[in-house]
């Protein structure tokens, strides 16, 4: 397993680019925390911290499909470093004026989330031009996707860390600070200079043309769900088990089991068409969730969690493999881009979704919504399967001399015009 993640790594330019992005994702990663602990700092209520970082995750979502599709049109250096400098002047703003003028405040926050660069499709994008070999780029996606939970779980870690260590101020400067110099190492890279996407069909609706892509987005907006629904049901439960310090451990059992079930799955070379594939995965994740409605002791819950987690990691890993098949020629970045937008909405709504139940049943029902969400996604997975399906000839993943493996079909457009 680990010769397999190393022949990754010792491939040219790898290392630098998948640093570089998670570098470049700090401010993304640690944005809701950041925010709570700055307002909560500058004397404002939740009610507001709350407010302003939900206004960050919507400009977040809004802005990573548009970015990525004029990354797609323009390359990438035109596009992720400029957009990193506004998203970082706009933190930059927002934490010189404090929360005494809420308007420029709001502004401001949701520009940063606007301008957040789409560095996380834009890696993707970039695997196939990186390494040569098919299995390798699907183990980059599992690698990829692992290595956004180490992120996930370190990069609040390193807010509260500045925060305690100088001040809440100074961590949402120094992450975004961070966020720019991991962009810019990509983006002078060699590979992001010479990325190009290929020629792409015009049409309004990009990427979300092809059926495919909707239907595998419409899944992962429930996984999201689970996920965001985990989330609030564990506060419930901590309250009555310990404390804060059961919800870290039972966040950081999620954590750890998609950093094990996504190692494990990136470790072999899979047969078979990714998009059964898929279908198994996110049974087995919604299965995984139904034993968190036992709600043990503190030791077996965080063990629970972590089962809860394993086959993470391995869904998202493959749903990047189904995105590369699907996403119609020239919007490989933006389709990748959607994926995000969706997970993340999904985890929102899980969030607004698990607060009600929650109140009206306990942490019981809460728990319940993550396992509903995934037989919902495993539906959405069956009920789409024609339209899942692709024909062999599309299904290749392999570097092209445009950077782009996507020849996915394009009925009805036939001009060359570049959407």
């Amino acid at each position: 397993m680990a010769a397999g993640y190393l022949e990754i790594l010792r491939a040219r330019h790898a290392t630098r680019l998948l640093v570089g992005t998670l570098v470049g994702r700090l401010p993304n990663a640690t944005a809701a925390i950041a925010i709570v602990l700055f307002v909560r700092a500058e004397g404002g209520s939740y009610s507001l911290a709350g407010a302003l970082a939900a206004v960050y995750g919507v400009a977040n979502a809004v802005g990573q499909p548009l970015l990525g599709r004029l990354v797609d049109l323009h390359g990438q250096p035109r596009v992720q470093l400029p957009a990193a400098l506004l998203s970082a002047l706009a933190m930059a703003a927002f934490t010189v004026s404090g929360t005494d003028a809420l308007t420029q405040s709001y502004v401001a926050v949701a520009a940063a989330g606007l301008f957040t660069p789409p560095l996380e499709g834009g890696l993707r994008a970039l695997w196939t031009s990186v390494l040569p070999k098919e299995e390798q780029v699907h183990r980059a996606y599992a690698m990829d996707a692992v290595a956004q939970e180490v992120m996930f779980t370190v990069g609040p870690l390193l807010v509260t860390l500045c925060a305690s260590l100088w001040s809440a101020q100074v961590a949402l400067l120094a992450l975004n600070a961070l966020g720019v110099l991991g962009a810019l190492s990509v983006v002078v890279s060699p590979p992001s200079r010479a990325w190009r996407s290929a020629p792409r069909e015009a049409h309004w609706l990009g990427a979300l043309r092809s059926p495919g892509l909707l239907a595998l987005l419409a899944a992962f907006l429930f996984v999201g769900v689970a996920l965001g629904s985990i989330a609030v049901a564990a506060v419930s439960y901590a309250d009555d088990h310990g404390g804060d310090a059961v919800y870290g451990w039972l966040m950081a059992g999620v954590g750890f089991g998609a950093l094990v079930g996504g190692s494990l799955y990136g470790a072999r070379q899979w047969s078979g068409v990714p998009e059964r594939r898929l279908r198994v995965l996110v049974a087995l994740l919604a299965v995984c969730y139904l034993p968190l409605v036992l709600m043990p002791g503190p030791v077996a819950m965080t063990a629970l969690s972590a089962l809860a987690g394993v086959f993470l990691a391995p869904a998202i890993a493959c749903a990047f493999v189904i995105v590369d098949r699907h996403a119609p020629r020239g919007t490989v970045t933006e389709a990748f881009s959607w994926l995000v937008t969706t997970f993340t909405v999904g985890a929102s709504v899980g969030t607004g979704v698990a607060g009600p139940v929650v109140e009206w049943g306990g942490a019981l029902w809460g728990f319940a919504v993550p396992g509903a969400a995934g037989a919902v996604s495993l539906l959405v997975l069956l009920a789409t399967g024609r339209v899942l399906a692709v024909p062999a000839r599309t299904a290749v993943v392999a570097a092209s001399m445009e950077n782009d493996p996507n020849r996915a079909v394009e009925p009805r457009f036939s001009s060359g015009d570049r959407a």
